[in-house]
């Protein structure tokens, strides 16, 4: 039994979804399913988390609604399940500062696992339509960016336009 393929864009907003954020081993996991579905046990192998864990976590994805089981198939006797993002991006608008936090320090911790990752923060003074446009055009280098297949590296992309509180 297979599903059709995850939507494109998921906004974050409930009280769920928040709160399945606010756990660093739930947004290990949804950076883990970015990429392809995989069962428990890979994503247990891959993030180094006992199985027992990755099955309760991915309980409370699914039931937020981020994650859902993307096919089933029969091995050894038993079903095995493969999960995926129930979207290709997560959108998160307006979240609650103790929710932003908790995603920063995903990012953070995806980020320092990296080798070479280029971080950089540069404050700029921008009208309202020229912040639309870099807005847009950062949107479109990501829309555009091709996946290599399975035979490249993985690379994450991290990125923030936002009007900073003076």
């Amino acid at each position: 039994m297979s599903d059709p393929p995850p939507g494109e864009v998921l906004e974050i907003g409930t009280p769920e979804q928040f709160k399945a954020l606010s756990h660093p081993t739930r947004q290990r996991l949804l950076f883990a399913l970015g990429q392809e579905p995989a069962t428990i046990s890979g994503l247990a192998a891959a993030l180094a988390v006992h199985k027992g864990s990755v099955g309760h976590h991915l309980k409370v994805l699914r039931d937020a609604g981020m994650v859902r089981v993307a096919e089933t198939r029969q091995v050894r006797g038993g079903t095995e399940q493969l999960y995926q993002r129930t979207a290709r991006k997560l959108v998160v608008h307006e979240a609650p500062a103790e929710h932003n936090a908790a995603v920063f320090a995903a990012m953070a911790h995806e980020v320092s696992r990296a080798s070479e990752p280029l971080v950089s923060l540069r404050h700029l003074r921008l009208t309202a339509s020229a912040a639309e446009r870099l807005g847009v055009e950062l949107q479109r280098l990501l829309d555009e960016a091709e996946d290599g297949g399975d035979q490249e590296a993985v690379h994450g992309v991290l990125v923030a336009l936002y009007r900073r509180s003076e």
